[in-house]
């Protein structure tokens, strides 16, 4: 999105990750929040979900790897609590079709979505009376450059290279 629009300076776009409540500034300075993201809604693999405002916080309760990783859901909890959650909230969920491949890339199926996903957003946006330009958008808080989908993807070693599952010393496969 940020390398096909340009936006006025009051819409900013980030990469949100795994940054958990270090993203509770950003909310509290927003007013409207689209959120791109995999949700196990436990759907066919590559189906779009859009939730809405109230109804986004129950769709956000995606498996957490650790007992210490916030998910998405808690930082809208908190920023709610906080009372700055941003008024309007879209998320544009798709249903993934692999949740266990530690490192691993986006599957076909799910790549298909991105500009569908993108296009949703946009819709949006337009009935909300923010214009998007052809162009780019401030990039400066989006991945590293060596995270970028592209660039993961060619620098990621196969599955048979590198375990994606976890390691068998600690996660043995149960029979």
């Amino acid at each position: 999105m940020a390398s096909k629009y340009a936006f006025d300076d009051n819409v900013r776009l980030l990469d949100g990750g795994t940054q958990g409540l270090y993203l509770l500034p950003f909310l509290e300075e927003a007013d409207t929040l689209i959120v791109f993201d995999a949700v196990d809604y436990g759907l066919e693999p590559g189906t779009m979900k859009i939730v809405e405002n109230e109804d986004v916080p129950q769709f956000m309760g995606a498996k957490k790897m650790s007992l210490h990783q916030t998910g998405f859901q808690d930082v809208i909890a908190t920023a709610q609590l906080m009372g700055y959650c941003p008024e309007t909230l879209l998320l544009i969920g798709c249903q993934p079709v692999e949740l266990e491949d530690y490192g691993g890339g986006l599957r076909d199926t799910v790549a298909a979505q991105i500009d569908p996903a993108i296009q949703i957003a946009m819709d949006h946006l337009k009935r909300w009376g923010i214009e998007a330009r052809p162009g780019q958008s401030d990039q400066s808080l989006l991945a590293d450059a060596s995270i970028l989908r592209d660039a993961y993807e060619e620098g990621r070693p196969d599955a048979d290279a590198a375990c994606r599952t976890g390691d068998d010393r600690f996660f043995p496969v149960a029979d």
